[in-house]
């Protein structure tokens, strides 16, 4: 990665872990942020708001080799996913203008998938037609694949790692799911996240053979990116109370529905094809080293 240029397009915590790994490995990273005052030393910033229309024009100029977009949703309505991953979409293609990019890595969310009953899914599973806020994610998705440039999605599960997170807020307090009905939860730390995006675009510098043309193509167009252990949420927060000393209360009858987009187990079979290794390949593993 020496001497490349990367953006990042929504540069917040996954964003700038990934910045932070490519400037050691000699890269010039942009942060793309609404406020830039806390980005790192080392990153070049360009304050900017990218669900607004021009707000990237900037990167034609810049001509990025590589782009890492973490996108988010403007607001939980409706409208504020397809502001925040539709229109954000829209504004990057329309910002590059003619440059193409050697990879452009959007950052994505399992949620995508149509599956809601706890089976399991893979990199071809059928996506969501019911879902709003996936469909905004989807059709954000389908519009990187289809506007010709060389583009990897990254469908993240459960992104945890920060110290004093909500999870663990509650169930120190005691506050853990039911054991039925049985609902399946897919995680990733943070680190793995970042560390994930960052040996993709390595994998995209590769030269090919002696002889052939560089192509940087052995990279697939989506993966999961999740660790090696989908596990039900009672079991997830059992242990982590017992982590923490902390007394499960009891449950009742009119607990309120958490994560009404459903639940599935991931396979991330691709990450694992793709020679990445992870760092926390499981919960009590990820869990283990926040807690101390």
């Amino acid at each position: 990665m020496k001497s490349r240029t990367v953006l990042l397009v929504g540069c917040g915590d996954i964003g700038i872990r990934a910045g932070e790994q490519l400037l050691k490995l000699g890269a010039q990273v942009t942060g793309v942020r609404r406020r830039i005052e806390n980005l790192p030393a080392g990153f070049a910033a360009h304050a900017a708001d990218y669900t607004e229309a021009g707000s990237l024009d900037f990167a034609q100029t810049l001509q990025p080799d590589y782009v890492i977009t973490t996108f988010n949703p403007f607001d939980r309505s409706d409208q504020g996913y397809r502001r925040g991953f539709v229109q954000a979409m829209d504004n990057l293609l329309a910002g590059l203008g003619a440059h193409r990019p050697r990879r452009i890595l959007m950052s994505s969310s399992t949620r995508v998938f149509a599956e809601a009953d706890g089976g399991w899914v893979d990199e071809s599973s059928a996506l969501s037609e019911s879902d709003p806020w996936a469909r905004s994610i989807i059709e954000a998705e389908q519009r990187l694949l289809a506007s010709g440039h060389r583009a990897s999605i990254v469908r993240f599960g459960g992104i945890y790692g920060i110290p004093g997170g909500r999870l663990i807020a509650r169930v120190s307090r005691g506050e853990i799911a039911p054991p039925q009905p049985v609902r399946f939860t897919n995680r990733i730390h943070r680190q793995d996240c970042s560390r994930f995006l960052v040996h993709l675009l390595e994998k995209a510098e590769q030269q090919a053979a002696p002889g052939q043309p560089a192509t940087g193509d052995g990279l697939q167009s989506v993966y999961i990116g999740v660790d090696d252990y989908p596990a039900p949420r009672y079991e997830v927060e059992s242990w982590l109370a017992e982590q923490l000393g902390a007394t499960p209360l009891p449950h009742t009858d009119n607990e309120p529905v958490r994560h009404n987009s459903g639940h599935k187990r991931c396979r991330n079979v691709a990450l694992r094809a793709s020679g990445y290794r992870l760092l926390y390949p499981d919960y009590r593993a990820g869990y283990a080293a926040l807690l101390r």
